[in-house]
């Protein structure tokens, strides 16, 4: 089976400010301090994912796994190594970024469809469908600075769901919404799954990455430790993960 992704010893690194306020920057600077320094956030990762294959990203907060993502996405690109993808990608990674508060939900939908790859006429072949899952019919005319975050998560969600692509890139999205519409985010995912389409699926769940993924990869402070089936990234993180609470299934 083909690849469809390759994650070729990536590294990237940040460069963050030592000062919040410009007297911090004043201070500094007279003392001659640095006023910068570097953070290295993925440190020569390397993985293969075939087409159809799932993986989840674990790892704690700040162990790099969002901006895996992100370079997988095309978003950013690698200051060291490679990121290869075969087919359309549908990132539901910061979900929501393109959609434009002063437009209703209506045009949204067309304008995050086409950011996500998708034609007018696919996006009219698959507006009702789009509309009923997320159950906002009667709030398409409204401007979306209006919704609460769990609406405008709800559309984009549906949206980026309704794509016809072979890779989806999902970052904790069913960490807001109330639970009837986390289980239907489930339920769509996993159809996804069955669909044959890959997935790189970062979750604190536990629960949520033995479903969805066959294999597990563990990231800790930017260094890939961990690389093998779902159960068994599962295992690596040991307690402080595998005790959560889950009820989203």
């Amino acid at each position: 089976m083909a690849e469809a992704i390759i994650v070729d010893s990536v590294t990237k690194s940040f460069t963050l400010a030592n000062h919040k306020t410009m007297k911090k920057f004043v201070v500094n600077a007279a003392k001659r301090r640095p006023l910068s320094r570097t953070f290295t956030a993925l440190d020569d990762i390397s993985f293969k994912l075939e087409q159809g294959d799932s993986i989840g990203v674990m790892g704690l907060n700040g162990s790099g796994k969002s901006t895996l993502l992100k370079l997988i996405s095309g978003v950013m690109s690698p200051d060291e190594g490679q990121v290869l993808t075969r087919g359309r990608i549908a990132g539901l990674i910061e979900v929501g970024a393109g959609f434009h508060p002063e437009l209703s939900g209506r045009e949204n939908i067309y304008l995050n469809g086409a950011i996500l790859g998708m034609s007018e006429r696919e996006i009219d072949a698959k507006f009702d469908a789009i509309v009923e899952f997320a159950e906002m019919r009667r709030f398409l005319n409204s401007e979306v600075r209006h919704y609460s975050s769990g609406m405008f998560m709800r559309l984009a969600f549906s949206v980026a769901v309704h794509t016809e692509c072979e890779i989806f890139l999902i970052d904790e999205v069913l960490a807001v919404g109330d639970q009837p519409f986390k289980r239907k985010c489930m339920k769509r995912i996993m159809e996804l799954k069955d669909e044959g389409r890959t997935m790189v699926f970062v979750s604190h769940s536990p629960k949520q990455v033995m479903r969805v993924c066959n294999r597990g990869l563990v990231l800790e402070q930017g260094r890939m430790t961990f690389e093998g089936t779902a159960e068994d990234a599962v295992r690596k993180l040991g307690y402080e993960l595998a005790d959560e609470d889950d009820d989203e299934s």
